[in-house]
C-alpha cells in the first residue's frame, strides 16, 4: 500500500500509521473491480454481538494485503469489543476463517490472544465462515454501574506502580492517599491481597462509617471475577490463580459486608471524565504502565465491551516493536505507555542505567524535559505524531467525540507536546474528525478517577 503520512518523527520515522495503510488498501478496493464486502461479527455466549464492515480484494488479487488488512481489524475489535465467536460473512469468508483459526490458536503465532480470549470468555475463540442469515443482531450490554454518590464511600484505583485510595462522603473527597507498589511480577498473591486492603483500611479510617466500595484496575472483571489481569501477572501457577486470585476481590466484599464494585481502569477514566465534563460519547485513554482504556457510549452508558487498547494495532510496519507480553508487533502498549517511552529514549540518545526501571526511566525523561534537554522532546513528539493517527485508527470502532486522555505519560510538559503534536496531526490529516482532547484539570486528576470508582456501586 501507498502510505505516505505528513508527519513523521525524527527518532521512528518508519511508523505506518493503520489509519493510512487501511484507507490506501480501502482506496485499492474502490479502484479494482474484484473486491466484496465483508462482515465480521463477534457474538458472545450471553446473546450480545457487534458488526464490524468492511471491503477486500477478491481472492488473488494481492491476497497477503488482504489477509493483514482482515487479521489486524479482527485483532483491533477482539481487544475493543471482544467475542469468543468470530463469524465472516463474505465470497472470501470461508478461507480467510481458516486461516485465521490456525493463527489464533495454541500453535499459531497469536497464541497470545487465543490464550488470553480463552480465559476471559472461558471458550475456545472460534471462526467460521456465515452466509447473511447466520449473522447475529448487533447489540451491546449497557452495564448499571456508577453515578451514586450517595452515603459514605472508598474509591480504589491498582496501578502498576502505585495505587490510590480515597474516603468520600456524599461525593466530596475528604482524604485521598497514593502508595507505590510493585505488583507486576510478584508471585504471591498476599503481596497483592495486602496491599489492597491497606489502601481500603486506610481510607476506612477516615469516614464514620463504609456504605460501599469501588474501585478500578488494569484487566477484565466479570461479576468482580478475576478473568485476566495485568496486575497479576507474576502469578504463572493456574492453580494458584485459580484459588487465590479468581475470587480476590469477592473475598474483599464479603470480609467488608458491604456493595462492592471493580471494574476496568479504562472504564472508570472514561466514566469520570463523563462525570467531570458533563459530557458522553467519552473514550477514554490513560497512559501510565500499560495503555487503559474505557468507553461511555453516546447516552451516557457504559458497556461490555474490553476495550483493551494497549493491544491493538497501530502500527502496520513489518519490523515494528514487538510486545515483550503478546509477541505481536505494532500494538499501542509500544507507543503509549512507559514501554513506549522505555523504547524511544534510546532511539533519541538517552542512556539510562540497565537497571533502572521503566517509572524511573519516566521521571528521568521528565526532568530532562524540564531543563530544555531537546531530545526528550523528541521522545515526546514521536508519542504525539503515533497518536493523532491512532486517534484516528480509533475512530473507525469507537463513536466518540470526546477524548479524555489521563496518565503519567502524559504529565507535565511532555504530555503537552504529545497533545500538540497529536492535534496538528489530526488537523492536518483528518480535518473531518471533530474530536475534543481533554487533559483533565488537578482536581480531576488527583480525585477524578477516586469518585468515579467509588460511584459503581448502588445503596439500593
Amino acid at each position: 500500500m501507498d502510505v505516505a503520512p505528513r508527519h513523521r518523527s525524527g527518532i521512528d520515522p518508519g511508523l505506518v500509521p493503520a489509519v493510512l495503510w487501511t484507507r490506501a488498501y480501502l482506496r485499492h478496493c474502490a479502484t479494482t473491480a474484484a473486491t466484496s464486502d465483508l462482515t465480521i461479527a463477534l457474538r458472545r455466549e450471553d446473546g450480545t454481538a457487534s458488526l464490524f464492515h468492511t471491503r477486500v480484494l477478491a481472492g488473488g488479487v494481492d491476497d497477503a494485503a488482504t489477509y493483514l488488512h482482515v487479521e489486524r481489524t479482527v485483532k483491533f475489535l477482539l481487544w475493543s469489543r471482544g467475542a469468543s465467536d468470530i463469524l465472516l460473512c463474505g465470497p472470501e469468508a470461508a478461507q480467510l476463517a481458516l486461516r485465521l483459526q490456525a493463527d489464533y490458536s495454541p500453535a499459531g503465532c497469536r497464541a497470545f490472544d487465543a490464550d488470553f480470549f480463552r480465559k476471559v470468555f472461558e471458550r475456545t475463540l472460534t471462526f467460521q465462515a456465515s452466509d447473511v442469515s447466520g449473522l447475529p443482531v448487533a447489540s451491546a450490554a449497557h452495564l448499571p454501574l456508577g453515578r451514586n454518590l450517595d452515603g459514605c464511600r472508598i474509591g480504589f484505583d491498582l496501578g502498576g506502580s502505585d495505587r490510590k485510595c480515597a474516603a468520600l462522603i456524599h461525593g466530596k473527597v475528604v482524604f485521598s492517599e497514593e502508595v507505590k507498589w510493585d505488583p507486576y511480577f510478584q508471585s504471591d498473591p498476599a503481596y497483592h491481597l495486602a496491599g489492597i486492603r491497606h489502601s481500603l483500611d486506610l481510607a476506612a479510617r477516615h469516614l464514620p462509617r463504609v456504605d460501599a466500595i469501588g474501585g478500578s484496575s488494569a484487566g477484565v472483571y466479570v461479576n468482580n471475577k478475576v478473568r485476566v489481569a495485568s496486575l497479576f501477572r507474576g502469578i504463572t501457577d493456574a492453580s494458584v490463580f485459580d484459588s487465590q486470585v479468581r475470587d480476590i476481590f469477592l473475598g474483599l466484599a464479603k470480609s467488608y459486608g458491604v456493595p462492592f464494585e471493580v471494574l476496568n481502569d479504562g472504564d472508570v477514566t472514561a466514566l469520570a471524565g463523563s462525570m467531570s465534563l458533563g459530557r458522553n460519547a467519552v473514550l477514554g485513554v490513560a497512559m501510565g504502565t500499560s495503555v487503559a482504556a474505557g468507553y461511555v457510549d453516546k447516552v451516557g452508558n457504559l458497556t461490555n465491551w474490553l476495550s483493551e487498547l494497549a493491544f491493538v494495532p497501530v502500527d502496520y510496519r513489518q519490523d515494528g516493536p514487538a510486545d515483550e507480553w503478546s509477541g505481536d508487533r505494532g500494538c499501542a502498549v509500544q507507543y503509549f505507555s512507559q514501554q513506549g517511552i522505555g523504547r524511544l529514549m534510546p532511539l533519541a540518545g538517552i542512556i539510562s542505567p540497565p537497571e533502572m526501571r521503566l517509572p524511573e526511566r519516566l521521571e528521568f525523561l521528565q526532568q530532562l524535559m524540564i531543563s530544555g534537554d531537546p531530545r526528550a522532546m523528541q521522545v515526546y513528539e514521536a508519542v504525539g505524531i503515533a497518536f493523532g493517527y491512532a486517534i484516528a485508527h480509533f475512530a473507525q470502532f469507537y463513536t466518540f467525540s470526546c477524548l479524555l486522555i489521563m496518565g503519567r505519560v502524559t504529565s507535565g510538559r511532555g504530555g503537552e507536546a504529545i497533545l500538540e503534536r497529536a492535534r496538528e496531526v489530526l488537523d492536518d490529516e483528518f480535518p473531518e474528525l471533530r474530536i475534543d482532547l481533554v487533559v483533565p484539570d488537578e482536581k480531576d486528576k488527583r480525585h477524578g478517577q477516586a469518585i468515579a470508582a467509588a460511584s459503581l456501586p448502588s445503596l439500593r
